[in-house]
C-alpha cells in the first residue's frame, strides 16, 4: 500500500508546519544521533552486515530472549511480508479495522483473507493466522493482556502475530517477551522506528519461536537493513535512556483532544495510547484535510482507507500542548463554517 499510509508529509513540503498525520512524536532531539554518524564516515562506503546480527545478539540480551529468538528487518514492515510470504496460500484472518498492511502482504502471497471484529470468533472462521496490533491502529486500544494470552493458548493450532510496534506509547499492559518465548504459536513485531521516534531510518524486529524465526531469516534478503540504520540502532540502544517516551503526558494530551472534538459533535473511540480515530457528523476527511493543510498547514491521517472505516474517518495523534491547541481551535473553525 504505497499511496495510503498515514504520514504524507512528502505531498505537501513545507506547507505543513505541524504533523498529526503520524504517531510519532515529532519535536525530538537527534543531536547525538547525527553526530555520531558523522563520526561513522566508513558505514557510507563499506556494505552493511549481510544480517544485521550484531543488532539481533544486542536486542536479545536487552529482551532477556535467545538471539536465536530475534530477527531485525526493514521496519516492522519487513516482517510483516516476510510472515506472509513464508505462510503463502494460507488462511488469514485480520482483526479491523486495523493496519493495512497486513491484508496487502497476505493478498501479495495468495493468502485467503477473512476480516472480524472480534476475539470471539477465531476458533470457528478457520484461518491459520491471525494478525492483530496492540495498540491497535488507528484505533488506539490495546487488547487486555491475560483475554489475548487466553485466546492465543485456546488456539495452539494457529499462528498470532501481534503487531506491538505502538506499544511504548500504551498506558496498558501489553503482550512481554516471555509470553512470546513460552509459546510456539505466537510472534511479536516491534519497531525501533517508533521507540527511538525515527521512522526515516527503517528498523524494525520480531520476536518468535526459533523454528520460525529461522525460516525467516532464510526468506530475508543479504543486506535488507543498511548501514546507517544498523549504526543508529547500535548507538540508540545504548543510549535508550535519552529517548524516553512519557506515555502518560502523551496520553492525557489524546484525552484532552478527544474531549475537544466530542465537544464538537465529532465522535470518537476510547484509546489506550498516543493517538485516537475520529467521525466527522458532516464532509469527508478529505475535505477536512485539505481544509487543514491549506488553511493551517496541519496535517491528518485521512482514515478512510482503512477496511470497515468510512469517508468520515480521520485519525491523529498527539503532539505538544501548544499544537495541540492549534489544533483544537482548527476544529472548532471547521466545524462553524
Amino acid at each position: 500500500m504505497i499511496d495510503g499510509h498515514g504520514d504524507d508529509l512528502f505531498r505537501f513540503g513545507d506547507k505543513v508546519r505541524i504533523n498529526f498525520s503520524t504517531n510519532i512524536p515529532q519535536r525530538i532531539n537527534h543531536d547525538a544521533l547525527l553526530q555520531h554518524l558523522q563520526q561513522c564516515g566508513a558505514i557510507f562506503s563499506n556494505y552493511p552486515e549481510p544480517e544485521p546480527r550484531s543488532v539481533e545478539a544486542r536486542l536479545a540480551e536487552l529482551s532477556g530472549v535467545c538471539r536465536e529468538n530475534v530477527i531485525v528487518t526493514n521496519g516492522a514492515t519487513e516482517a510483516i511480508y516476510l510472515l506472509a510470504h513464508l505462510f503463502e496460500g494460507k488462511k488469514s484472518a485480520i482483526i479491523v479495522p486495523t493496519f493495512r498492511e497486513y491484508q496487502d502482504a497476505a493478498r501479495v502471497f495468495n493468502h485467503k483473507v477473512c476480516f472480524i471484529h472480534s476475539m470471539d470468533v477465531i476458533a470457528e472462521n478457520g484461518a491459520d493466522m491471525v494478525w492483530l496490533c496492540n495498540p491497535n491502529n488507528p484505533t488506539g486500544q490495546v487488547y487486555e493482556r491475560e483475554s489475548l494470552l487466553a485466546s492465543i493458548d485456546r488456539n495452539p493450532e494457529k499462528l498470532f502475530i501481534v503487531d506491538q510496534a505502538y506499544a511504548l506509547y500504551s498506558v496498558r499492559d501489553v503482550l512481554t517477551e516471555s509470553d512470546v518465548t513460552d509459546r510456539e504459536n505466537v510472534v511479536v513485531l516491534s519497531s525501533l522506528t517508533k521507540q527511538f521516534m525515527i521512522p526515516g531510518l527503517r528498523i524494525g524486529y520480531a520476536i518468535g519461536p526459533k523454528r520460525l524465526i529461522d525460516k525467516l531469516r532464510g526468506l530475508r534478503m543479504p543486506w535488507s537493513v543498511n548501514s546507517v540504520a544498523i549504526e543508529a540502532a547500535r548507538f540508540l540502544l545504548e543510549n535508550a535512556g535519552h529517548y524516553s517516551i512519557d506515555r502518560n503526558v502523551l496520553h492525557q494530551e489524546a484525552e484532552r483532544l478527544r474531549d475537544a472534538l466530542e465537544m464538537c459533535g465529532i465522535s470518537t473511540l476510547p484509546t489506550d495510547c498516543n493517538f485516537l480515530l475520529a467521525r466527522l457528523p458532516i464532509g469527508t476527511a478529505a475535505e477536512f484535510k485539505k481544509w487543514l493543510v491549506v488553511n493551517k498547514g496541519i496535517l491528518i491521517r485521512d482514515a478512510s482507507n482503512f477496511e470497515s472505516l468510512n469517508p468520515q474517518h480521520f485519525r491523529i495523534a498527539a503532539q505538544t500542548r501548544e499544537e495541540n491547541n492549534q489544533f483544537i481551535e482548527s476544529i472548532k473553525e471547521w466545524i462553524s463554517l
